[in-house]
């Protein structure tokens, strides 16, 4: 996963939609530091976070990645 474009993608999406940080980890279930990294391309989420940010944002694998 190239995690410039991941990170990118993520907060593009997550204001577009305008959740805070703190909502879409409320949504996912997960602590919000962990969208902080995920937005920062510290680190990457699992599969299984991947599919669920799928959802809440209504969008493909494909365009989430690139």
């Amino acid at each position: 996963m190239e995690k410039i474009k991941f990170s990118k993608n993520l907060k593009t999406l997550r204001l577009n939609k305008k959740l805070s940080q703190t909502e879409l980890a409320n949504l996912l279930g997960v602590d919000q530091r962990t969208i902080s990294v995920w937005e920062r391309g510290i680190c990457e989420p699992s599969f299984e976070m991947l599919e669920k940010l799928c959802e809440v944002f209504d969008e493909t694998l494909e365009n989430l990645l690139t």
